[in-house]
Order: C-alpha cells, then structure tokens, then sequence
C-alpha cells in the first residue's frame, strides 16, 4: 500500500496539476539470465510491466529496449527512455527515508521543446522481512 501525492505540468495546461490517490501494486524481483535482475509490476486493475536491468546500463521495457539506468553518488537512480514518437524521458528516483520515495520525471521532445514534468512523493508501507 501506498499514498502518492503528485504534481505535475504538461502541455495540455490543464487545472488538474495535482493528484494524491491510495494505490496498492504487487512488485516481484526475479533473477534473469544475463541481466542484473528484473522487475514484474502489476496494477491493481491488471496492468502490468517488465523492467530489465543489464549490467551494462541498458534498460529493457517489455521486451524492448528503449533506454538505459544509472545510480548516481547521491544514491539516486536515473532511468533515461526514448519513446517511438522521439520524446525523451528521464526519471529520477531517490528515497529520503526508508518508506518515503521521490521521483521527478521530465520529457522534452524530438526539438528538445519540454512536454511534461512531475514530482511525486510515495509514501510506502514497509514490512520487515520474515526472520
């Protein structure tokens, strides 16, 4: 279980900057041969995704592999995507606190002209693990 609290702007320049929502989503890391390991996300509604991540950068998306992954010194973890249309997209995700995660995403299109940003914080509930 989460609690998510967003902000985000986008071209559309709707009033509907913010959002905060209580979402639950089932997380499983598998080994995968050849890659660092995998992550299976699924949605309460069903919606589901594979993230694969190389040990040498590349991030795979569903089979596809659209961009790359880094840590930074900070501790910080930077996820660069390139989408089939040319936008670019960048996601920066860092925890303050063990239950408390920070993510900032930018888009910006083929010119370089920005499409989207957010800032999201996810307040988690963790559980520790079995003894």
């Amino acid at each position: 279980m989460s609690l998510r609290s967003c902000f985000e702007l986008a071209a559309g320049g709707d009033d509907e900057w913010h959002s905060s929502e209580r979402g639950e989503l089932t997380v499983r890391c598998v080994s995968e041969q050849g890659a660092l390991g995998q992550l299976q996300v699924q949605a309460p509604g069903g919606t589901s995704s594979t993230l694969t991540f190389a040990a040498d950068g590349q991030l795979i998306l569903d089979g596809d592999s659209p961009g790359n992954w880094r840590f930074w010194p900070d501790g910080s973890m930077e996820l660069n995507l390139s989408r089939a249309d040319g936008v670019q997209v960048q996601e920066r995700i860092w925890f303050t606190r063990a239950n408390l995660r920070l993510r900032s995403t930018t888009a910006v299109d083929a010119q370089g002209t920005p499409v989207q940003g957010s800032f999201c914080t996810d307040i988690r509930r963790v559980s520790k693990p079995a003894a």
